[in-house]
């Protein structure tokens, strides 16, 4: 059993630790998520191994820069044959990738408001808004912009769902980090939900880091959270 709208996050520290964890998975999962910390080191051979093996790459770049750097970005992301690439949901940021991506088959996604961020965060950062009003006004801009989709935290998964399909983007992505199966830590994620209850509020897609990663038998956790989705 698998599921394409699971992506497990390969946040670790060395290639090595996270091609052990994909052998460990094996079949089960079809979607990884590689992050910064592995991109600065040799993330991007990584992301080859894994297309070549037939498993979809989600490179979270968030890409955050001057238009044109942006572009050229995205460009080279979109020719590496990425599936999923992110950016941050500012105007100028979103059309440059949209643009460098092109014709190719890289969906591009903005992040609207970290999972890590609070209200509270917000403020101290000089924001005018709440976190749950800057993600409306986000998925506005980002579909304005020609994007695929989101990345926003469960909590606000279902209003995305109403904004975008009152746009008439049926096919817009909802990528959810910060899902946590019940009885799990929070770690450092301050909007959080079940599996169940991100797919139930609208997410198209999950991000599943350290219940899988950190788990003593990552597999079997890995199935659960299958388990749970296919009841949703």
């Amino acid at each position: 059993m698998t599921d394409s709208r699971l992506i497990v996050a390969l946040d670790f520290d060395s290639t090595d630790k996270a091609r052990a964890l994909v052998e460990r998975l094996g079949d089960r999962v079809a979607f990884y998520k590689v992050g910064l910390t592995l991109l600065a080191r040799d993330g991007l051979g990584l992301a080859a191994e894994l297309e070549r093996a037939g498993k979809k790459v989600f490179q979270d770049w968030k890409l955050h820069d001057i238009g044109a750097q942006v572009e050229g970005a995205a460009r080279s992301v979109a020719a590496s044959g990425c599936d999923l690439l992110t950016v941050h949901a500012e105007p100028q940021v979103m059309r440059a990738a949209v643009a460098g991506r092109g014709d190719a088959g890289t969906k591009v996604v903005g992040v609207t408001v970290m999972t890590s961020l609070s209200d509270a965060d917000l403020t101290e950062m000089g924001y005018g808004f709440t976190a749950e009003a800057l993600v409306e006004r986000r998925v506005r801009q980002a579909i304005e912009c020609g994007l695929d989709g989101v990345v926003a935290s469960p909590l606000e998964a279902a209003r995305v769902r109403e904004i975008a399909d009152s746009a008439a983007r049926r096919d817009f992505l909802i990528v959810t980090p910060g899902v946590r199966p019940a009885g799990s830590s929070q770690d450092d994620q301050q909007r959080t939900a079940t599996p169940a209850g991100a797919l139930r509020a609208g997410a198209t897609h999950l991000v599943v880091g350290r219940p899988i990663t950190a788990a003593a038998d990552p597999k079997a956790a890995a199935e659960a959270i299958l388990e749970e989705m296919a009841g949703a």
